[in-house]
């Protein structure tokens, strides 16, 4: 008896502690009753009272609503009844409401608890694991992968955005930019520039005609405005913030807000008019004023409220870089401007000379910002004396401009003086010294003295590139009379001379046009050599023409070239002075094309040129070609060249003439084969544009053309 008396002892012992630990433990956990329907709750512990806020009395009252807040689907709750049934362990994820309303999303773990080992089931224990730390920390994890997806797209975005604009010469820059928007971020956009008016537009346009299409704000009447332009307060700069457009909202005729809710209108004109009839409005700011607006609809017809704070990054980040590549590509383009109007006001015209064949040409390097202090200046001096200088002036800015015309000056006053080149750069060094000239410069400066029909150079270099001396198709360096730069002498210039023969030719060039990245300057000048030693053209023009289609096809630096000839008995007999030469600035219109026929039939009669048919109709298509595809006014210029009538005509549209190559989908370029049958052509960039050029010699049209 005493031994079972104390072998029970500890077994009630171990329950009580049992008992307690189960109350005590911090896992939620209850007791149902396997026997009763619905399983009721008969017991709780404390931690299950703390979690849920329920008792034993109200958890049974809760039971039936457990499955209500967790809405089970189907098959869960066919597979928690198949484990009821068969008293195997479950294990399901369930939602309960807490007492004080709230939701606890847990793990329940159901045990089954039998009589015995083999017994039958009497009791489940269900034992309740929080999630909500697990699902917080989840939440959080997609939350971040969530939003470095988007930075990375956003930042994906801006860099192509980046790229686009990179190229600011594109035509469709913008609108590649706008379809880049719409395939990613929004539902539409467009850009329109404000130029004294918004306007459509495909490019930035810097400088140049608009590329856009339609119709303009600005252009039609205006009204009395019924409603706040919040537009034209975008495009004032009295508000910079977006601003949400209605497409269906009363604005003042003629106001900014009412064209661009026309414009938005018809090209949102295939979507649904319910919801969302409603544009934003992003402006394109620059330094000083706002350059235009940015206009999106976006998905679903968000409001500015309603828009993805990345979204909304994006279309700012994107607003904000489009304003300012504009506003420098705008400023780029004025100091381009500004510095080569300044260095074409300080440039001569055609020099006309007695007794020699001169031809002069300048352009700037196109993909400078400005232009440098490239110049020349053919003079005559006197009767007898011709001076031509050719310099360069270190830069390419308006600095370098001012310092070109600067010593453009100085050397004009004083060859009128002193005619001797070397003298004359002495001159220079000591003026220059005190004038502080800002930029390193050099020259070629040389004198043409005419005695008894006998041409004699004379030329003194200040660290410039020899001039070249071609006679018979040989070619000579005129390098002699070297020394340093002008305003570095400090010593006596000497000069250098050599006797002109009849047929000869002076090329005064700087080193634009034989320089490349990859070729040096001893590179370029043997092949200045080698082409002005196979140029066989008899007249000056036609040798500077040469020598630049074989040169200046790409050139990284501004180019100045001057050709000299002096006349040849095999020259026509009556050509005492350089060519004859006349020149019209025309109106781009059709009615230029006319006066153009008349001009070029008139100039060969005075002239003496016999059958100017081709001439009429070479120049016929000429000026048709600059009316139609140019832009500006139309210079035509006429050269007799004694073999034949040299035509020049300049527009303003840097593009190339094109003919017409077979292929059935191009349209034009007709007029340019006519051109090419009946005379040698070319063409080549311009001052202001570009310039095509046309030799027809006397005679009636070919056979078959007429």
């Amino acid at each position: 008896m005493v031994n079972s008396h104390a072998s029970r002892l500890p077994d009630r012992a171990l329950a009580e502690v049992r008992d307690r630990a189960l109350k005590s433990t911090s896992v939620p956990m209850a007791l149902l009753d396997a026997t009763a329907t619905n399983l009721p709750v008969i017991w709780v512990n404390d931690a299950f009272e703390r979690v849920t806020g329920y008792g034993v009395e109200e958890a049974r009252r809760r039971q039936t609503a457990v499955l209500e807040d967790t809405a089970l689907q189907q098959p869960d709750l066919v597979l928690l009844q198949d484990g009821l049934r068969a008293g195997r362990e479950i294990a399901h994820t369930i939602v309960l409401r807490r007492a004080d309303g709230t939701r606890l999303a847990c793990r329940a773990h159901l045990s089954p608890v039998r009589a015995g080992d083999d017994g039958p089931l009497t009791h489940w224990v269900a034992a309740l694991q929080d999630l909500t730390e697990q699902l917080s920390h989840d939440a959080e994890q997609a939350a971040m992968v969530e939003t470095e997806r988007r930075e990375r797209r956003s930042l994906g975005l801006i860099a192509q955005v980046s790229d686009l604009l990179m190229d600011v010469d594109d035509p469709h820059a913008l609108r590649e930019i706008a379809t880049i928007l719409r395939r990613a971020v929004v539902g539409w956009a467009a850009f329109y520039l404000n130029d004294g008016g918004l306007r459509v537009a495909d490019g930035i346009d810097a400088g140049r005609p608009p590329t856009g299409k339609g119709s303009r704000h600005g252009e039609g009447p205006g009204g009395q405005d019924v409603a706040v332009d919040a537009v034209q307060q975008l495009l004032d700069a009295e508000t910079d913030r977006p601003v949400e457009l209605a497409l269906g909202g009363s604005y003042g005729a003629g106001s900014a807000s009412a064209w661009l809710a026309q414009q938005a209108d018809a090209e949102l004109g295939a979507a649904p008019h319910g919801v969302g009839r409603s544009v934003l409005v992003f402006p394109l700011p620059g330094r000083r004023r706002v350059l235009g607006v940015l206009v999106v609809h976006a998905h679903d017809g968000h409001g500015l409220r309603d828009l993805e704070p990345s979204v909304r990054t994006v279309l700012d980040l994107t607003a904000r870089r489009v304003g300012l590549v504009i506003d420098n590509a705008r400023l780029y383009d004025r100091e381009h401007r500004l510095a080569e109007t300044l260095q074409r006001a300080m440039l001569p015209e055609q020099a006309e000379v007695d007794g020699l064949d001169v031809w002069t040409y300048y352009a700037p390097n196109s993909e400078n910002a400005q232009v440098g202090g490239d110049w020349y200046d053919v003079l005559q001096v006197s009767q007898d004396v011709v001076g031509v200088v050719i310099g360069d002036v270190v830069g390419h800015d308006v600095e370098a401009a001012a310092s070109m015309g600067q010593l453009r000056s100085v050397v004009r006053s004083y060859i009128f003086d002193i005619t001797t080149p070397g003298p004359v750069l002495e001159r220079v060094d000591q003026l220059v010294a005190g004038m502080r000239v800002p930029r390193p410069a050099g020259l070629v400066l040389s004198t043409l003295r005419r005695t008894d029909e006998v041409w004699r150079l004379e030329y003194s270099r200040a660290g410039h590139l020899p001039a070249l001396l071609v006679r018979g198709g040989t070619v000579t360096l005129l390098d002699a009379a070297g020394g340093p730069l002008i305003g570095f002498g400090g010593t006596p210039r000497a000069t250098g001379s050599v006797d002109l023969e009849p047929g000869d030719v002076v090329v005064y060039y700087t080193d634009g046009l034989i320089e490349r990245r990859d070729r040096g300057l001893r590179d370029g000048l043997a092949a200045l050599s080698a082409v002005a030693a196979g140029v066989t053209a008899r007249d000056a023009a036609g040798v500077g023409e040469e020598l630049l289609s074989r040169l200046a096809d790409h050139p990284e630096d501004d180019v100045a070239v001057v050709v000299v000839r002096v006349p040849s008995p095999l020259d026509t007999s009556e050509r005492t002075r350089s060519p004859r030469r006349r020149r019209w600035s025309l109106p781009s219109e059709a009615a230029s094309i006319g006066r153009a026929r008349h001009a070029v039939v008139r100039t060969c009669q005075a002239w003496g040129i016999e059958d100017a048919a081709n001439a009429e109709l070479v120049v016929s298509e000429l000026v048709a070609n600059a009316v139609l595809h140019g832009f500006g006014h139309v210079s035509l210029q006429l050269y007799d060249t004694g073999d034949g009538l040299r035509i020049e005509v300049e527009d303003a549209n840097p593009a190339p003439p094109v003919t017409t190559d077979g292929h059935p989908g191009r349209v034009g370029g007709f007029g340019m084969q006519i051109v090419e049958r009946l005379a040698d052509w070319g063409w080549r960039q311009s001052r202001g544009g570009k310039l095509v050029w046309a030799k027809v010699r006397p005679g009636s049209l070919p056979a078959g053309s007429r």
